[in-house]
């Protein structure tokens, strides 16, 4: 069991996703921006962070981000990216994660790819963003 912060502006979306992580096991806390994932990650380091790339306010990729820039821990949570994007793979690069989903997916992958990622614990290291 692990605390899981399912991060994404979808709310039927982010529903889901907090069902299946709770269904697996999981503790799981539910921001609807990047924004409201930072707060929640400072509230509370979690094990895991599953991000939408697309959302409004502040994006996955940027809480990513500025995860990394923060030297309480934060850095260290692993980030796996859940998005419809067509070029996902290049944005988890940006973002230093080898964790990534394209949606839709299925069940079976995301709880695989969850399992490796709190196995691992690897942290993202993103490419610096340009000014």
């Amino acid at each position: 069991m692990a605390d899981v912060l399912v991060i994404d502006d979808d709310l039927d979306s982010a529903d889901v996703l907090a069902e299946i992580m709770m269904d697996a096991g999981h503790d799981v806390r539910i921001g609807y921006n990047g924004q409201d994932g930072l707060r929640l990650v400072a509230e509370r380091q979690p094990a895991l962070a599953l991000l939408d790339v697309e959302m409004p306010i502040l994006d996955g990729p940027g809480m990513a981000y500025e995860m990394f820039l923060h030297d309480m821990g934060m850095e260290l949570v692993p980030v796996i990216l859940l998005s419809g994007v067509p070029d996902l793979d290049r944005i988890a690069a940006e973002v230093g994660t080898p964790y990534y989903l394209g949606k839709p997916y299925r069940y079976e992958q995301l709880i695989a790819l969850v399992r490796r990622a709190l196995a691992e614990r690897i942290a993202p290291t993103p490419l610096p963003r340009p000014q």
